[in-house]
């Protein structure tokens, strides 16, 4: 009996074959790492939307953009955050999308079409951007697998399985898409924890923190978006997370410092940062081995009471105790000069209480600064708010510091001395804000004299 086969393009059989391999070589690679495949759901689209906030984010740009993949025959969704703040009736302020065509095909298509890429330092990761009508950017992943992670980087391996893809990602909320039609494409049951308001990792929590150990800090920055209570935390995964906490170890502190500002930023804060203490995490982001949790709390709680936003590093710093912690820790999470700055003043001025007037007391430290004073006033601000001196921070903020009306040049004729300028004009500074910056010049250089003779009897 003869069989005749229809006649099949060699390419196009070839390229067949080695899609089904790669895919073949996806799933043995999940069962090689000892992972079970988390239950998933039969049918991944689960809704379709078609309401103001999904029509409210496709521009023209867009639209020409779906068009093109439509026209090549490939499929473009949008993935992971995106989708989740759609489905919590936030609108996106980023778009990532994914794509079951390679970078390579990416890159035909759009070169075809004249349209510009730009950026394509993601491109071994499997990203392209494209820029449409030269407007507006979009950045665009092949689906793709990690065949080698080391718990901080990954190598990937481009695939069109878009249950790998979603497989690959950290928590289930971020591991749904959403097609340019409205249809909510859901495997492992994101849309279900969302609506519980339930944060779990896609799968195994271990083996997704083992595959890039900042997952751990991404957890507690959802948990405080996402959850309802503070304290409703997975048993499994905080056992997980205790586990591998070490391996933050060798996490770079911008990366770790970027992640736990947000959880700073965020809900929970008493109760998430406790709770990270607990799974040990101080040692291995540069916090010293005694805290000062007791103020910590406090000032968690004044920030609570009073409906006030304190500033993350602000947080951190009141666990601190000196100026040596605070470069201790800025050495491992790389602060901005700012932040730094910030938590150096918090420290250095968290135990003086004045017995002098207090607006005076911080207008001398304003009239002494060297550096940045729009700064300064925003760090005494925020220590005020911390002591619950709304009142007075209000009045620093509102306080105008005029001009200080003498220079050294015209005090060359009375200091001799180089190494006494300093010093005479800190006195004479002193004595400006004595008299509510209401005294002349003439005034002032007449006191000189006498700052100096001191300054000669006491040496």
């Amino acid at each position: 009996m003869l069989i005749i086969l229809p006649r099949v393009n060699c390419n196009s059989f070839r390229y067949l074959l080695k899609n089904c391999l790669r895919t073949y070589q996806s799933w043995q690679k999940v069962i090689m790492k000892d992972e079970v495949m988390p239950p998933s759901r039969s049918d991944p689209i689960i809704k379709k939307l078609d309401n103001q906030l999904f029509n409210s984010i496709f521009t023209p740009e867009l639209e020409n953009l779906t068009e093109l993949f439509k026209k090549h025959n490939y499929e473009l969704k949008i993935a992971g955050g995106a989708v989740r703040d759609i489905l919590m009736d936030i609108k996106p302020t980023d778009l990532d999308f994914a794509t079951d065509a390679t970078p390579d095909e990416m890159k035909n298509m759009f070169e075809e079409a004249e349209v510009r890429m730009i950026n394509n330092k993601g491109e071994k990761h499997g990203t392209i951007t494209a820029r449409i009508n030269d407007k507006e950017n979009f950045e665009i992943t092949t689906l793709r697998i990690d065949t080698h992670t080391n718990g901080r980087h990954a190598k990937v391996q481009f695939t069109k399985d878009w249950k790998l893809d979603a497989l690959r990602r950290d928590l289930t909320i971020n591991s749904m898409f959403l097609d340019l039609e409205g249809r909510v494409y859901d495997y492992f049951f994101g849309y279900d924890d969302l609506q519980e308001r339930r944060v779990a990792f896609v799968g195994n929590p271990t083996c997704r923190i083992q595959e890039d150990y900042l997952r751990i800090l991404r957890y507690f920055r959802f948990y405080g978006r996402i959850a309802e209570q503070p304290d409703t935390h997975d048993e499994q995964i905080i056992i997980a997370i205790k586990e591998n906490i070490n391996g933050l170890e060798g996490i770079s502190g911008e990366r770790i410092w970027s992640e736990w500002s947000k959880i700073l930023s965020g809900n929970y804060v008493k109760e998430l940062t406790l709770k990270m203490l607990e799974c040990d995490i101080a040692r291995y982001v540069g916090l010293p081995e005694k805290l000062n949790i007791e103020n910590f709390i406090s000032v968690c709680d004044i920030s609570k009471k009073n409906n006030i936003s304190l500033q993350p590093i602000t947080l951190l710093a009141v666990m601190l105790k000196n100026e040596d912690e605070v470069l201790k820790v800025h050495k491992r999470l790389k602060f901005s000069a700012y932040e730094r700055d910030l938590a150096l003043f918090i420290v250095r001025y968290w135990e003086d209480k004045p017995s002098t007037d207090l607006l005076r007391f911080y207008k001398r430290i304003l009239i002494h600064y060297k550096g940045n004073v729009s700064n300064l006033r925003s760090y005494i601000c925020e220590l005020l708010k911390c002591k619950q001196q709304f009142s007075l921070a209000e009045d620093i903020r509102k306080t105008v510091i005029p001009r200080f009306p003498i220079t050294g040049y015209m005090l060359q004729q009375y200091v001799t001395k180089r190494t006494m300028m300093g010093t005479v004009i800190r006195k004479l500074k002193d004595i400006w804000l004595d008299k509510n910056f209401k005294i002349s010049v003439d005034e002032l250089l007449q006191e000189v004299p006498r700052i100096v003779s001191e300054l000669e009897d006491n040496n």
